[in-house]
């Protein structure tokens, strides 16, 4: 039977040799649903963006730390980032060696900083605090600073992460400061980095910024680009949310000769020998999953109609913190023609917040059918929680031969309570 509304994955195959309602069914719902062959893709893409020899990708594991992920993100040859603990921890099973990982640091712990130096890691930081507390440790060191450009780029306030209005970065006025401190603990800049912020779809943006860093280099004091290892130049890259609008992809063809052209001629121009990075999430992760969850309730309050489902914010976050948009298929026995009506679609968690999808027009979704929430991969699983003690689901892979994969187990009642002590 076919189904409802599933055209765009059913252009991509993206469930391989199965259907969403099998997989649905064998492995139970809420589901994020991965397919391999879409992850590598984009990993392609991005590593596609400039042959310069010192150019590379910083894949920030914050979007999605699945340990069988980064092992593919690893064979496709992108480095990684941690941020905490646990992220630098989920890097290592994934086979990632000290020198493909960076430790980019906000208001840690000196134990989390001593941690990250025990592993051999290049750590950045992004306060004055941070260096010094940092050089306390690592006299003699090596350090990475991040600076704030001044230039902010996102589609929501709080995805924007430079600019007046964040708390990330250092000043570049305070660059006399910066090398006070390195002085005084004898550390030597080995990095220098940034980031805008998350979601930009044009070149622009991205380019400004990274000539702003890239000048910020050059006013170092003399001989600190000797000892400069890495340039990273920040992530925020953006896909296509609005699949069924026919939305606009980001112009990576643009994107890649201008940043090649950019980086090569200042390589040139200054004899730099280091690395240039760039430093994606969403755009390696975002487009490989679809999240299923399964309609249980269907009721109008008023004039308006409202689909109860168990895609709870606990289990995708993103529309209820950011006013996110996912375009959402609808996975159903077409029996009869589904005239479009205007729907809401919630989840079941006791919030009036918990929306998942906010007056749509789709065709009208009954009781019994099975959603496909898209561009689910980033910032879906990793954000996820227990709030009203619900198990956080499964991950199924799609492999390249088109069989499904169990790649995380759902929790059970029992993972609620490991951590207690009697």
């Amino acid at each position: 039977m076919s189904d409802i509304r599933s055209s765009y994955t059913d252009n991509q195959h993206f469930y391989g040799r199965h259907t969403p309602r099998e997989l649905a069914e064998t492995f139970g719902t809420p589901l994020y649903v991965y397919n391999e062959d879409v992850l590598r893709q984009r990993c392609r893409d991005l590593m596609g963006l400039s042959n310069h020899p010192g150019f590379g990708v910083n894949y920030s594991i914050k979007a999605n730390a699945n340990p069988v992920l980064l092992r593919m993100v690893r064979e496709e040859g992108l480095v990684v980032d941690a941020m905490s603990p646990g992220e630098l921890y989920m890097d290592q099973l994934a086979g990632f060696k000290p020198e493909q990982i960076l430790y980019i640091s906000n208001n840690n712990s000196r134990r989390e900083l001593q941690n990250a130096l025990g592993h051999n890691l290049l750590v950045s930081v992004d306060s004055l605090s941070q260096l010094d507390d940092l050089g306390a440790i690592n006299k003699g060191g090596k350090v990475m600073v991040r600076f704030n450009p001044g230039i902010g780029a996102g589609h929501h306030a709080k995805v924007v992460t430079a600019g007046k209005e964040t708390k990330f970065g250092v000043n570049p006025g305070q660059m006399d400061e910066v090398f006070a401190l390195l002085k005084k603990h004898d550390m030597t800049l080995a990095g220098v980095n940034q980031h805008i912020g998350s979601l930009f779809m044009e070149a622009e943006g991205y380019l400004n910024a990274a000539d702003v860093l890239l000048h910020l280099t050059e006013q170092l004091p003399k001989g600190a680009l000797d000892t400069l290892e890495v340039i990273d130049f920040g992530g925020g890259f953006g896909i296509p949310y609005h699949k069924y609008e026919g939305q606009a992809r980001l112009d990576m063809a643009e994107l890649g000769s201008r940043l090649h052209a950019l980086i090569s001629a200042w390589a040139e121009k200054t004899g730099y020998a280091g690395r240039f990075l760039v430093e994606p999430g969403r755009y390696v992760a975002a487009e490989c999953c679809v999240l299923l969850g399964s309609v249980y309730a269907v009721k109008n309050n008023g004039d308006k109609r409202y689909v109860g489902t168990n895609l709870g914010f606990n289990v995708l976050v993103r529309p209820a913190m950011y006013d996110s948009f996912h375009d959402v298929e609808i996975y159903g026995a077409d029996t009869q023609a589904r005239k479009n009506m205007v729907q809401t679609i919630v989840g079941n968690i006791c919030e009036s917040g918990d929306i998942l999808a906010k007056e749509r027009e789709l065709p009208v979704i009954c009781e019994g059918d099975v959603l496909g929430v898209l561009d689910a991969g980033a910032y879906g699983f990793t954000m996820g929680s227990n709030y009203n003690q619900r198990r956080r689901p499964a991950e199924v892979l799609i492999q390249s031969d088109g069989t499904a994969k169990l790649i995380r187990r759902r929790e059970t009642l029992e993972d609620l309570a490991r951590c207690l002590m009697d």
